[in-house]
């Protein structure tokens, strides 16, 4: 793997097992797949062979996800790349925010998860010259409070840190009835789902690499497609331009080789050239 100037990848689905309160949790391991297996090949610096990717299993428990995370914080790169994908808990005082893990109950799901503040402080701390963390998750009626609270009463804050920018979504999720219709981390219509269609097809016009900026109006209408009724509480997040990793867009590719004149033999060469073949590395 070459070292220093590739992307380190760490992506994490937490599912926090079969109790009815975290069940906004219960399709981010599928989403956690589907960005380890897409992202690595839409990478414009590296491509697939450039990016090692860590999938961490969705019983992981916090002890583990940190492990791998500080693993890859550890090793000089270009990017460090972080995924977390689930729901998101607060502690009793409404301060500090965790992914929860498997097997949380009510009673032990902040302690049990991985804390955010832990994810934030090894990346500013690791080896890589860029961080972006990318989120999928949703908040319960309690946390999303929490959320809303500006100020060291709140956890909100903790949303916004100038080294380690933000881009994804944080939706509320209700248990019972209204829970069961609310888009799910990883499910269809959540960021995970609507990221990965986008770079599969690509922004039709926009540059041959395109980064968060460039993508989120695609994102948005994908978004919108999946839910066409306004998401109550929903709140996306776009990093600024140190959050600029940059993606391959297919549609540029597409458009490029249409333009010119090549025999049907040599386009297919190229296209085949410009997709990704190598599978993510574990």
């Amino acid at each position: 793997m070459r070292m220093g100037g590739g992307i380190e990848l760490v992506v994490i689905g937490a599912d926090g097992g079969p109790d009815r309160a975290y069940g906004g949790s219960a399709r981010a391991a599928d989403g956690a797949g589907l960005l380890a297996e897409v992202l690595p090949g839409r990478c414009f610096d590296t491509g697939t062979r450039g990016c090692r990717v860590t999938l961490l299993p969705p019983d992981a428990d916090a002890n583990a996800m940190l492990t791998a995370l500080r693993s890859a914080a550890q090793r000089p790169a270009r990017w460090l790349v972080v995924c977390l994908l689930g729901q998101l808990v607060v502690d009793p005082r409404g301060r500090r925010l965790a992914l929860v893990a498997g097997g949380s109950t009510s009673a032990n799901a902040y302690r049990r998860g991985l804390a955010w503040d832990w994810v934030v402080s090894t990346m500013v701390h690791g080896e890589a010259e860029d961080t972006l963390l990318l989120v999928d998750t949703v908040a319960d009626r309690e946390t999303w409070a929490a959320l809303e609270r500006g100020g060291e009463d709140g956890a909100g804050e903790l949303l916004a840190h100038s080294r380690v920018p933000l881009w994804g979504r944080v939706g509320r999720f209700t248990t019972g009835r209204r829970g069961r219709d609310a888009v799910l981390p990883g499910g269809e219509g959540s960021f995970a789902w609507a990221l990965a269609r986008v770079l599969e097809n690509g922004v039709p016009g926009a540059a041959a690499a395109v980064g968060p900026a460039e993508l989120q109006p695609a994102l948005e209408a994908e978004l919108g497609w999946a839910e066409p009724a306004p998401a109550v509480g929903a709140r996306l997040f776009v990093p600024g331009q140190n959050g600029r990793l940059l993606m391959r867009n297919r549609a540029a590719v597409r458009g490029a080789l249409a333009g010119l004149s090549l025999s049907e033999e040599l386009l297919a060469v190229l296209w085949r050239e410009s997709a990704p073949t190598d599978p993510p590395s574990a």
